[in-house]
C-alpha cells in the first residue's frame, strides 16, 4: 500500500509569519506534525510519502504514485482540503479526511470517500482495513467507536525523517492533550476533553532523540494547548529535560502554550527557564473581569494579568499573548481598554481577534439557543463580519477592532513593546548557541530591515537599546524585528483591507462610517 499524506498550504495569517520567513531563509513556520504522528502509526510495510503544500507543491506525479490519499488540517484549510481531495478523486485515488477541522464538523467533507473523527492512536484498524480491501465497500464514517480517548502512553515517535527539516523555522512536538478549564469559546477541551493526558518523560526523551538524530538543531514547539494542564506531571517531565539538554549540549530552545496561571507557579516558571524554555504563549483575553466571568476564564481573575505577565517574563520566559474583542459584556470602551493596557505590557506579539463561535464550543451552543447563530460553521476568519450576532453594535465592533489593530500595530508602537521586553526579560538560565545559519540571518535582517525597510529607524533603537541595555537579549531583538515585519505589513496590507471590505458589506446606517485605514507599504528585499 502506498500511502500519501498530505497537508494544504496556510493562507496568509498571523502565526503564519509569511513576510518574516524569507528574511529567516525558511519556507514555513511549522511541520505539520499530525501527519508524521499519523506516519508513526500506519502499518510499517506501507511506503508513505508526505507532501506538505507549505514547503512544495502537490504534483499530479505525486498523486499517481499513491494507492490512498490522507489529508489533514485545520478550519482554516478547509478549502484547500477540498481540493486535495477533489485531485485525488478525479485520478480515481482513495481519499481520506482526519484531523482538527474534521473534529468538530466531520460532514464538511463530502469530497472524501472516508471520514476519520477523533485521535487515532490504537483506533485505525478499520480505516487500515478499509483502504487495504479496496474493492471491498466501507462507510464513509471511519471513526474510532465509544467516548474513551486514548492513552498519551502508548503514542510512538513522530517520523521526523519523512520531512526536510531545514525548511521549516521551527520543528514540533507534543507532551499532553488537553486542558482542566473550561472557556466556553474554547474547542479544545471539546476534542480532547478537560482532564490533561500526557507522555511519560521516556517517551519525550525519545522523541528528542529521534529529533536530534535527524542533525535539526534550533527551537521546538511544545504544541501542547495547555502544557502544564497537569502540573504535577509536567513538574516531573521538566528534570529529565534538562538533564537531557546539558547531556547533548542544549541542542534545543523550547517554547509552549499555557495557562495565566503559570505565573502562581515560581518554582515551575524557573524549571521551565533552566531546561531551555525561552517563551510561551498565554490566553490573556481581556483586561475585563466582567467578560472573564462571562466566557468561563475564572483562572485569569486569580491574579492581575499584567502583572503574572511581568512575573513570567522577569523569570526569563518572552511571553506572547491572544486577545479577544466582542464579548457580550463589551462595550465600546473596550478597544481604548484594550489598547492601554496591551500597550503597558512587555508583550510585542499581541494577537488579538474578534470573538468566534467555533463548531461543537458551549459558546456556539449557546448562541444558536438564543437564535444569534449565523452559520454553524467557520473556517476561522476573525477578519470578517462575526458568525454570531454581537451584543455589540456590529459595526462599532468592527470600526473599534481595525482601529485597535492599526494601533497597536503602528510600527513605533510595536518596537515600544519590544524595547520594554528587552529590557525586562530575565537572562536565559540554560546555554545558548548561535544557531546554524544564524550569520545569514543577522545579514539578511539587516540588509532588509535595517537598510531597506521604511522602519529601519525602528529597527537601529531597538538593537541600539539593547545592546546597551540588555546585550543578552541581542538575539531576542533580532527575532522580534523579524517577527515584526510580518505583524506590521501582515495588518496593514491584508486584515486592515478586509476588515474594510467587511464595513462596505454591511447594510448603511445613517452617519458616516469611519472606516479601519489601509497603508501599503513597497516590498523590501528578502535577499541579502
Amino acid at each position: 500500500m502506498r500511502a500519501l499524506l498530505v497537508h494544504p498550504p496556510t493562507p496568509p495569517t498571523y502565526w503564519g509569519f509569511q513576510h518574516s520567513l524569507p528574511i529567516a531563509g525558511k519556507a514555513a513556520s511549522l511541520p505539520p506534525l499530525g501527519l508524521i504522528s499519523l506516519a508513526a502509526l500506519l502499518p510499517r510495510e506501507w511506503e508513505i510519502r508526505v507532501v506538505d503544500e507549505n514547503v512544495d507543491p502537490l504534483t499530479d506525479d505525486a498523486l499517481r504514485w499513491a494507492d490512498a490519499v490522507l489529508v489533514t488540517g485545520m478550519l482554516i484549510h478547509a478549502s484547500g482540503i477540498r481540493r486535495v481531495l477533489t485531485r485525488a478523486r478525479a485520478l480515481n485515488k482513495r481519499t481520506v479526511v482526519g484531523g482538527p477541522a474534521v473534529n468538530t464538523d466531520p460532514g464538511a467533507f463530502p469530497e472524501a470517500q472516508h471520514v476519520f473523527r477523533g485521535e487515532a492512536e490504537g483506533r485505525l484498524d478499520r480505516l487500515v482495513r478499509a483502504l487495504e480491501a479496496s474493492d471491498e465497500p466501507a462507510p464513509q464514517l471511519l471513526s474510532p467507536e465509544g467516548d474513551e480517548r486514548p492513552s498519551m502512553e502508548i503514542v510512538p515517535a513522530p517520523r521526523f525523517e519523512l520531512i526536510d527539516h531545514r525548511r521549516y523555522a521551527s520543528m514540533s512536538v507534543q507532551y499532553s492533550r488537553g486542558c482542566p478549564f473550561q472557556c466556553e469559546f474554547c474547542d479544545i477541551i471539546e476534542v480532547f476533553g478537560r482532564k490533561p493526558r500526557t507522555k511519560t518523560p521516556a517517551q519525550v526523551l525519545a522523541e528528542l532523540d529521534h529529533l536530534k538524530a535527524t542533525g535539526y538543531r534550533g527551537s521546538v514547539f511544545f504544541v501542547d494547548d495547555n502544557f502544564i494542564g497537569n502540573r504535577v506531571a509536567v513538574a516531573q517531565l521538566l528534570p529529565h529535560v534538562r538533564e537531557w539538554q546539558e547531556k547533548n549540549g542544549f541542542p534545543f530552545e523550547f517554547y509552549t502554550e499555557a495557562s495565566v496561571d503559570l505565573a502562581s507557579k515560581p518554582e515551575l516558571v524557573d524549571s521551565m527557564v533552566k531546561t531551555g524554555f525561552s517563551s510561551v504563549f498565554l490566553g490573556i483575553e481581556t483586561p475585563s473581569a466582567e467578560s472573564l466571568k462571562e466566557t468561563h476564564k475564572l483562572q485569569n481573575l486569580r491574579q492581575p494579568s499584567d502583572e503574572a505577565v511581568r512575573l513570567i517574563t522577569a523569570a526569563g520566559l518572552e511571553v506572547y499573548a491572544g486577545f479577544i474583542v466582542g464579548f457580550d459584556s463589551d462595550g465600546p470602551e473596550i478597544f481604548e481598554l484594550q489598547r492601554r493596557f496591551i500597550s503597558s505590557l512587555p508583550v510585542p506579539v499581541a494577537m488579538i481577534g474578534i470573538l468566534t463561535a467555533l463548531p461543537g464550543t458551549q459558546l456556539t451552543r449557546r448562541l444558536a439557543k438564543e437564535g444569534r447563530l449565523r452559520i454553524v460553521s467557520t473556517n476561522g476568519d476573525q477578519f470578517d463580519r462575526p458568525n454570531f450576532e454581537p451584543a455589540m453594535d456590529e459595526r462599532t465592533l468592527l470600526e473599534g477592532y481595525g482601529e485597535l489593530l492599526s494601533q497597536l500595530y503602528d510600527p513605533k508602537a510595536y518596537y515600544d513593546r519590544c524595547v520594554l521586553l528587552v529590557t525586562t526579560v530575565g537572562k536565559p538560565k540554560a546555554a545558548t548557541h548561535w544557531r546554524p545559519g544564524g550569520f545569514r540571518v543577522l545579514a539578511r535582517s539587516i540588509w532588509t530591515l535595517g537598510i531597506l525597510s521604511p522602519r529601519r529607524r525602528e529597527f537601529w533603537r531597538l538593537l541600539g537599546t539593547t545592546l546597551k541595555r540588555a546585550p543578552h537579549a541581542i538575539s531576542r531583538a533580532i527575532e522580534l524585528a523579524i517577527q515584526g515585519e510580518h505583524l506590521i505589513r501582515y495588518t496593514r496590507e491584508d486584515v486592515l483591507p478586509r476588515l474594510a471590505r467587511a464595513l462596505e458589506s454591511m447594510p448603511q446606517t445613517p452617519g458616516p462610517a469611519q472606516k479601519p485605514k489601509a497603508r501599503r507599504d513597497r516590498p523590501v528585499a528578502a535577499e541579502a
